[in-house]
């Protein structure tokens, strides 16, 4: 049997029928006729086609992250509801995208499903960029003949997860990083700066102030001492990042912890409140039933707690148990949470309440960011203060005492 042709990345330039202006890309396909072909489906007119050449030192471009999954969603939505068929489409949302490996996976996806496969099985082949929320959907869209309304909501689902994720690492990533830039300036200080007035000090005679003797005595340590204390906390980090990828039952004590933190805490749990609301939203609004549709709700969450607290509201629900009361009965949903549920279970529009639930908690996740920002600037600038200026003081106070003496 002859082996079945590999998709190829290919190079090419081309003039735009429509604008008549040189245009130019990469696109994967099994040989250059295909790639003419696709291109003058597109509306290019190609001049040149030919092979991409390897890279000499590896690699192959950036990689495809959640804002192309977002775009292509998005895309594909806007292709198909345009009347452009759905094998045209990835061809079309291929082309308009400059990274190769983004290329690759939507003309994979295409093959899949120009063999006979669905859009939902040819997705699912590609796990690292679409998840079981992904795919199910897609998958109910299909069946229902509504992919490119479903498609729609896939975008604004992870336009707004992103966004949540986005700000919360920008409320994290702030403080701890005016921490790394204190602690190595404050190393700096006293491994090559306060050895110097020491030495000069010793010249002068006379007792030095307490606080110089401090800092004197930890420049000291820290000069004998440094490569154990940045090998410490290298090792402190290495080891805690190793553990929580390693270990499944230490990630989730870090889960539980930082859902306890002061105001970092609120604001995770009002994040996996946002999440968990929206996710429902969506699955439902696609018909996925409430069972089905709790797995993938779970794993949106973002934190053990409320993943555990999913897990038990599907098991109670597939007993009979209203959803409202199975959300009351874990203890980690807010009554405003609750009771906006039943609202929408009473009333037969639950997808509706639970957006306006994550509407909410979304907002006060902004509010909360902002709270925070406003907080954290004076408290980083007054650690920065005690700290730094703490050293700079100590080193200047024997240097005032001497100038009041003359």
């Amino acid at each position: 049997m002859a082996k079945e042709k590999k998709d190829i990345m290919f190079v090419w330039e081309g003039i735009d029928k429509r604008t008549k202006k040189k245009r130019k890309g990469e696109l994967t396909g099994r040989s250059e006729a295909t790639i003419k072909s696709n291109l003058r489906k597109q509306g290019i007119n190609p001049t040149k086609v030919k092979k991409k050449p390897k890279p000499l030192f590896g690699g192959g471009g950036p990689p495809v992250d959640t804002k192309d999954i977002t775009m292509f969603a998005r895309q594909m939505s806007t292709m198909m509801s345009s009347g452009v068929p759905l094998l045209q489409s990835f061809d079309l949302v291929a082309g308009g995208h400059e990274k190769p490996a983004f290329q690759k996976l939507v003309m994979d996806i295409k093959a899949d499903v120009e063999a006979g496969g669905t859009m939902a099985e040819a997705l699912r082949k590609h796990p690292k960029h679409f998840d079981d929320l992904f795919c199910n959907l897609v998958d109910a869209g299909e069946q229902a003949g509504i992919l490119e309304s479903l498609l729609t909501k896939l975008a604004l689902y992870k336009e707004k997860s992103e966004s949540i994720k986005k700000k919360i690492k920008g409320a994290l990533t702030y403080p701890i990083s005016i921490l790394v830039v204190a602690l190595i300036v404050s190393a700096i200080l006293l491994i090559f700066v306060v050895p110097v007035f020491a030495d000069m000090f010793k010249e002068f005679g006379g007792e030095l102030p307490a606080l110089t003797q401090f800092a004197v005595t930890l420049s000291d340590f820290m000069v004998a001492n440094w490569f154990f204390v940045f090998g410490g906390i290298a090792a402190f980090v290495i080891g805690f990042t190793q553990a929580r990828s390693r270990s499944k039952a230490f990630f989730n004590f870090t889960q539980r912890v930082a859902l306890k933190l002061p105001l970092f805490g609120e604001l995770l749990t009002k994040s996996s409140i946002a999440r968990f609301s929206r996710t429902l939203a969506t699955m439902f609004a696609a018909g996925t039933p409430l069972v089905e549709a709790m797995d993938s709700v779970a794993g949106a969450t973002g934190n053990i707690v409320y993943y555990e607290a999913t897990m038990q509201i599907k098991s109670e629900v597939s007993t009979g148990i209203p959803l409202a009361e199975s959300m009351r009965e874990t203890g980690v949903f807010p009554n405003m949470c609750v009771q906006m549920t039943q609202i929408g279970e009473e009333s037969g529009d639950i997808d509706k309440m639970l957006n306006k639930v994550a509407d909410y908690y979304e907002e006060e996740v902004d509010a909360l960011v902002e709270a925070l920002s406003a907080l954290m600037e004076p408290m980083i600038m007054a650690f920065l203060g005690v700290v730094i200026g703490g050293l700079v003081l100590a080193m200047y106070m024997p240097i005032f005492a001497m100038g009041s003496v003359i």
